[in-house]
């Protein structure tokens, strides 16, 4: 075909391109590249199974995606503050960042949370810090997202009892707690107790949630951090996909049917720079999670089926040389999510290569969203680039590749026999060092890095500094704290949960009693470890 192009036009072309995955693109496609009467069975209709063009019939044009920025740095007062700003500025849902000693189910004053207090995210210890943050906001009118895993359970709980004290009925509550342990062990690390345990609380969040906060996304399974790790776009599909199908089946033996918790499930995905490649990836998952639910898990209701996501755009994609570039970036990178069907999105700041995002930069973030949402007219029309025989051919590519991964994870013995291995780790660990190799090499162009650098530059922009006395602030409150609550009722619901813990029972109501009396997280986590003990990843590379 190569030979045949510079015939016709006289004019040289590469001789070889791949997507960011190393799927090799032709210079042009034809209906012949998409397999045709069994791509148009597939392709369907918006709002159609197996819902490749969208879930819903009418996407965009009834409804646009929840606008979220990922804020939190400080103290809950801090934090609440840059909450309301960015409402005011037009943001449609909450996204809490918490700081490393949290994650880690830490309390602020505990050593290993020293120098860590507010730094990355914003800093709770308790019910009290929880009330302080969601201050004049309405629980019951914005959906708040919270990027919290081992700890999930706490969290939570002290945003249940918030609303609680509020008078605000549970399913009056919308929101999601990512709750995605597995991806912990695979790419981010933040795990706490073995992976058994941990898919427990997974499970316990989604039964509590099923019953109790209907319209509350008790999981989010994240891709995202995966990607952020060196996973390629089919990894990051099928690794994803691979977690869900094993919450489904955890959940499943706890005794929920299927269609009781299905449909509130909902996924995290990134979107990087190959523009092509992630629309196809995004429509792909619909598809592969719709056929798995309908056929291997037997779901019956359309909206058990539904792959519903979150995009954030590829923070790993930033750079510290002409940060302005990441503006274009991230414009691109939003664009992707919206053509290829997102629910919710999250756009990052240019200056996040540097520290948490300045009130000015995550503005601009914003209006990035906005910007696309109200001025391109791509929200339109539903999946405009349906049809294209790039895109289609990609999206069935996806799939396939997606396919033989999943293969590959049934043959080894499963999604925790596969972390236990490290067989994940693993495999991100190459994709990450061949995409380096490819960068030093000069195959993959990064602007302003390795092509049209600018090396005397000096990079000054202003930038969030978090103030070293908030760590003595929320240290001061802390303490306060404990003097004042009924530390006998603390005991005894630790206590509670601990037998609960050590038994099979829904651990949900006993962890809310827990924070109804004020207990710390540190203090709640400390009985997990206890009960659970904690999780040292073998050394296996």
């Amino acid at each position: 075909m190569k030979d045949e192009i510079k015939t016709l036009k006289g004019e040289e072309v590469k001789e070889e391109c791949s997507t960011l995955s190393g799927i090799p693109l032709k210079p042009f496609y034809t209906p012949a590249d998409i397999a045709c009467l069994d791509y148009m069975r597939d392709l369907g209709l918006p709002g159609q199974y197996p819902y490749t063009r969208g879930i819903h019939e009418s996407m965009y044009l009834a409804r646009l995606w929840t606008m979220r920025l990922f804020s939190g740095f400080g103290t809950a007062a801090q934090t609440n503050k840059r909450f309301r700003f960015l409402l005011e500025e037009g943001e449609t849902g909450l996204s809490v960042a918490f700081d490393m000693p949290t994650i880690m189910g830490y309390d602020s004053d505990h050593p290993r949370a020293r120098g860590e207090v507010g730094l990355c995210g914003v800093a709770i210890d308790s019910l009290e810090d929880m009330e302080i943050l969601f201050q004049n906001i309405a629980l019951d009118q914005v959906t708040t997202s919270m990027t919290i895993n081992a700890p999930a359970s706490v969290l939570f709980a002290m945003y249940l009892v918030v609303a609680e004290k509020r008078g605000i009925p549970f399913d009056k509550l919308h929101g999601t707690i990512q709750n995605d342990i597995l991806k912990e062990y695979i790419a981010q690390k933040s795990f706490i107790f073995p992976p058994k345990p941990s898919l427990r609380l997974v499970t316990d969040i989604i039964a509590y949630s099923t019953r109790h906060v209907p319209k509350w996304n008790p999981v989010s399974v994240s891709g995202y951090h995966m990607r952020e790790a060196g996973a390629t776009a089919v990894q990051e599909l099928a690794f994803t996909l691979a977690d869900g199908f094993t919450y489904v089946e955890a959940t499943m033996e706890a005794g929920l049917d299927i269609d009781e918790f299905a449909p509130r499930i909902s996924f995290f995905f990134n979107s990087h720079s190959d523009f092509f490649e992630e629309i196809a990836k995004f429509r792909a998952a619909r598809r592969i999670w719709a056929r798995e639910m309908k056929e291997r898990y037997k779901a019956k209701r359309p909206e058990s089926v539904w792959l519903r996501f979150h995009t954030q755009t590829a923070g790993c994609t930033l750079t510290a040389q002409q940060p302005e570039n990441n503006i274009v970036r991230v414009a691109f990178q939003a664009l992707q999510a919206v053509l290829g069907g997102t629910q919710s999105l999250h756009t990052n700041s240019m200056d996040e290569t540097f520290a948490l995002p300045s009130e000015k930069a995550a503005t601009l973030a914003l209006r990035t969203q906005q910007i696309i949402a109200y001025e391109t007219g791509v929200a339109n029309t539903i999946d405009p680039l349906a049809g294209s025989y790039l895109v289609e051919s990609l999206t069935n590519r996806m799939e396939e590749e997606a396919n033989k991964h999943f293969q590959e994870i049934g043959q080894r013995g499963g999604m925790l026999r596969c972390i236990e291995e490290g067989y994940f780790q693993k495999e991100i660990i190459q994709s990450a060092r061949r995409y380096q190799e490819a960068l030093e090499r000069k195959e993959r162009i990064i602007v302003g890095l390795n092509k049209y650098e600018h090396p005397e530059e000096k990079v000054i922009i202003p930038t969030l500094k978090v103030d070293p006395s908030v760590e003595k602030e929320q240290i001061r409150r802390l303490k306060s704290l404990k003097a004042r609550r009924d530390n006998r009722k603390v005991e005894e619901s630790l206590g509670t949960l601990r037998e609960a813990s050590r038994g099979r029972e829904n651990v949900m109501p006993y962890v809310l009693d827990c924070v109804r009396n004020y207990a710390t997280l540190g203090e709640i986590i400390n009985v997990w470890r206890e009960v659970f003990g904690q999780y040292r990843e073998p050394v296996m590379y």
